[in-house]
Formats: structure tokens, sequence, C-alpha cells
């Protein structure tokens, strides 16, 4: 089940620059900041109420953030949703129809798994799903 919209990733070519926006914008401080290797990216996360930003910049050309802002400029480039059993979830929606990414969850920023859907499944959103890593 979907507990809530966890946090909305945004594609950004100057994470310094962008900091210092989102961070007037949201009147709060990022309070992290992660790379993640396996997608060639660095987060930085801010919370807004119960749910969060999380900025993406690429670590190299050839990443999906740098090909997504190549493609379509900086801009919102996924959703992202709680959950509590990430593997229900992916059976559920693959039962409904939409069209997975990657099955097995994997490592993402903010100690979370984390499982993508294709926007030709989601009226052209990408859409992560993400549970806990503590959770078992």
């Amino acid at each position: 089940m979907i507990n809530k919209i966890e946090h909305i990733g945004i594609a950004v070519k100057d994470l310094e620059a962008s900091l210092e926006i989102y961070r007037n914008l949201l009147g709060v401080d990022c309070y992290k900041t992660e790379a993640v290797d396996s997608e060639h990216v660095i987060t930085a996360f801010f919370k807004c109420g119960e749910s969060k930003i999380e900025l993406l910049k690429s670590t190299n050309e050839e990443g999906p953030i740098a090909k997504f802002i190549e493609k379509k400029g900086e801009g919102i480039h996924h959703i992202a949703f709680s959950v509590e059993d990430i593997r229900a979830e992916v059976k559920r929606l693959k039962e409904q129809g939409f069209e997975v990414l990657n099955e097995e969850p994997k490592k993402g920023a903010d100690n979370k798994w984390v499982v993508f859907l294709h926007p030709k499944s989601s009226s052209g959103v990408l859409v992560e799903l993400c549970q806990d890593r503590n959770i078992k």
C-alpha cells in the first residue's frame, strides 16, 4: 500500500545554486547530501512538511540525470511514494499492468530501497517506490 508522497526529485545542473534557491524557497537548510554511485548522482534533501524535496545532480555526462536534463531540461524528474512492503507493491502494480524498470529493489539515497516504474505506465511520470532499509 502506498502511504504518502515520500519526495519529489528535481534534476539540476548546478547543485550549489539550486541549494540556495530551495533554501530560500522553503526557508530551511538542506539536511543531507549523499552520493548514489549506482545512479551517478549527488542528492540533496530538504524537508517540506511530511514530504521531502530531493535535488539530483549528475556526476557524469552519461548518467540518467544528465541524459534527462539534456533531453528535457532541469525540472521535476520523478515522484516517490513511501510503501511499507516494496516487494508486495511491485507484485500488485505489475498485476495492474504497470511496467517495472527494476523488479529487484536497489539501494537508493536516504536509506531507502527503491524500485522505479516506467513513465509510460503512469501518464508520463517516472514513479519511484521507496521503503526504509531498516524495515524487513
